[in-house]
């Protein structure tokens, strides 16, 4: 970490597969943040479990999520890159946190409404209504200036402020309050089956996604029958949400303007502008996933990665905790 730079916080759960939904709205950014942050960046694994798991699923998940930051640009000599469970310090100030932190205030996590709402109150566990806790002490155990996220997670992030001022105005300045960086130019990508809704990896349709390791078949197959309306021409409105959402998509891996776009597509139907899509698709997933089958053939290499990470995290987390522990009186 240097003195000049501000420092970037961000992470992915291990829970499913990474899409391009994840890509273009989140890791994307991340890899520009790497010219101008210190930035720290997560297999967060403990999130993972506040939902069931498989164990060897996830196990194969967490490397894969570490294969693909690597595949897709994050440099581990520019930032630090870390599993979550192994920094003990996640868990320890979570605790801490805990005891500052009102069941009222969790209980109006969109998070928590939204699963209480899909599974029923009675099924939610103590770790899911814990999640935004877990989450404040991941940014604030790395003295975080700004957290990357999208629209759903900034209400994390304020939750996060609050926790960190609470504590500052009772025990002292200890933390640094955290600052939600949204990037308006950033992708919001939304299902391809529904687009109403965002594109979840952990979807139980996988017509609902595009995987950044789907092959070619399976990606024209699934642009092929992404939702569209009833209308053919091909313009940028808001209004028609499958096409709009497909444009996006379109957009971001082309960076053509709106007027390019439909410009190139003026006289064309849905079956051209689909085609061209798939074929965009897989051509820019193309060298990732050569660079993302060589990485995953080799965990070791993997794991020395996380291990060089693991201990620069261990270093600053401990260095915050301990901080944490004199100021509320612990030996």
């Amino acid at each position: 970490m240097t003195k000049n730079k501000k420092v970037a916080f961000s992470g992915i759960k291990p829970s499913g597969e990474i899409t391009i939904g994840n890509y273009l709205g989140a890791i994307q950014y991340w890899i520009e943040l790497q010219k101008s942050y210190d930035c720290v960046y997560s297999v967060v694994d403990l999130h993972a479990i506040t939902v069931p798991q498989n164990p060897k699923i996830l196990n194969d998940r967490i490397y894969k999520v570490i294969a693909w930051y690597l595949a897709l640009g994050i440099d581990p000599k520019k930032s630090i890159i870390y599993i979550q469970s192994h920094v003990p310090a996640h868990a320890e100030l979570t605790w801490i946190l805990n005891c500052l932190s009102h069941i009222g205030e969790l209980e109006r996590m969109t998070q928590f409404k939204d699963k209480s709402h899909k599974y029923g109150r009675d099924a939610i566990t103590v770790g899911l209504f814990d999640y935004p806790v877990l989450m404040a002490s991941d940014i604030l155990l790395y003295n975080t200036d700004v957290v990357p996220v999208g629209e759903d997670q900034k209400q994390h992030v304020e939750f996060t402020r609050d926790l960190a001022n609470r504590f500052n105005n009772k025990f002292g300045n200890i933390f640094k309050i955290p600052t939600p960086l949204l990037n308006k130019n950033t992708a919001r990508i939304m299902g391809l089956d529904n687009p109403e809704k965002k594109m979840d990896k952990s979807s139980e349709s996988e017509a609902n996604y595009i995987l950044l390791e789907d092959d070619s078949e399976k990606i024209r197959k699934k642009i092929a029958r992404a939702v569209t309306d009833s209308k053919k021409d091909i313009l940028f409105d808001s209004t028609r949400k499958g096409l709009h959402n497909l444009l996006t998509i379109y957009q971001s891996f082309s960076g053509l303007t709106n007027s390019e776009i439909k410009n190139k597509y003026t006289g064309k139907g849905y079956a051209d502008f689909k085609k061209d899509l798939a074929e965009m698709i897989i051509d820019k997933l193309a060298p990732f996933q050569k660079k993302y089958n060589k990485l995953i053939a080799d965990r070791k290499y993997l794991l020395d990665i996380t291990k060089e990470g693991d201990k620069v995290a261990n270093l600053i987390a401990e260095k915050k905790l301990k901080e944490v522990k004199d100021k509320i009186g612990l030996i």
